[in-house]
């Protein structure tokens, strides 16, 4: 897989002003894709600032291994799910970081790889693994589950209301190896939508992605694992790409940014739970129309910010 010459980091001035990395701090991007954040990490935190740069996809890792050669030994990068992140930290003593980045979702090197069947618009096989030593492929879904399970999948990952119709059609097609087909079966189920902003495949897509890979369960465990990391005044940067993930970051801050989680009503305090963050954005920040023009892929993408508190 080799990085495509218009790659550009999404909100990537917005991630620097917000992590503001300075000479000699140390950072983690939990999710390293072609390099493009970490390079400008690097760049900020020399002459000795170090980075631990993580991946699930071994062939994304070796793109920017390549990228960050100009770094020499202050990258230290690992093919691991950032569901892994406390540990590996450990491991490489990235214990007291000053930010961690997490740009959640499928790069645009991973969408062109026709081979990785992530792309409705190419014809591929089912497979959307972000590690490819991973048990379950979309083919795996797609001709395995029942019609019911099926349907639950695409209406809870995709948010997709015409799931019960597209589960019967996809069951009535099996078996479906290729992401065509599957595209193609979806078309038709929910009558072609040629007026439709989105192509009618790209929620039932997006579904199969998210459980191949547990992008939710993945991103729920690490966000208490990230805040363990970060030393006072440290930033977690999360940039997210759909409603789901957004919701997940959104009320994690909102929780650990509260000194009582008690039900709401509860006359005296029972949960002993501590604020760890403070919010930096209330509001999620967005991509100018520059930036859209320039990069479409940043169209959809959110940015949160919180920092750790001492205590």
């Amino acid at each position: 897989m080799e990085e495509p010459a218009s790659h550009i980091p999404v909100l990537l001035d917005k991630v620097l002003e917000e992590l503001n990395p300075h000479p000699g701090q140390c950072f983690i991007d939990g999710t390293v894709g072609a390099g493009g954040h970490a390079a400008a990490i690097l760049k900020a935190t020399a002459p000795n600032g170090q980075l631990l740069a993580l991946d699930a996809d071994s062939t994304a890792l070796d793109v920017a291994r390549q990228r960050l050669a100009p770094y020499n030994d202050r990258a230290r990068l690992v093919n691991a799910n950032f569901a892994q992140l406390l540990t590996i930290a450990h491991r490489y003593d990235f214990v007291s970081v000053q930010g961690i980045l997490l740009d959640l979702g499928l790069s645009s090197m991973q969408l062109s790889a026709t081979e990785r069947g992530f792309s409705f618009q190419c014809e591929g096989p089912l497979d959307m693994r972000y590690d490819l030593s991973g048990p379950t492929t979309a083919a795996d879904l797609v001709n395995n589950l029942s019609q019911s399970e099926l349907a639950d999948l695409l209406y809870r990952f995709g948010e997709e209301r015409r799931s019960r119709a597209i589960a019967r059609a996809v069951v009535a097609a099996r078996p479906m190896r290729s992401t065509r087909q599957l595209a193609d079966v979806v078309t038709r189920a929910v009558g072609g939508r040629r007026k439709a902003r989105i192509h009618p495949a790209t929620r039932t897509f997006q579904a199969l992605r998210i459980a191949v890979n547990d992008e939710l369960g993945a991103l729920s465990s690490t966000l208490p694992d990230a805040v363990t990391l970060l030393s006072a005044g440290g930033r977690l940067a999360v940039i997210s790409f759909h409603s789901l993930e957004d919701r997940i970051v959104k009320n994690f801050f909102v929780q650990e940014s509260r000194e009582c989680i008690c039900p709401p009503g509860q006359p005296i305090c029972t949960c002993n739970h501590r604020a760890t963050l403070r919010i930096i954005t209330r509001k999620p920040i967005t991509a100018s129309g520059q930036e859209i023009s320039v990069n479409p892929r940043a169209r959809s993408a959110k940015l949160r910010v919180a920092e750790r508190i001492e205590g």
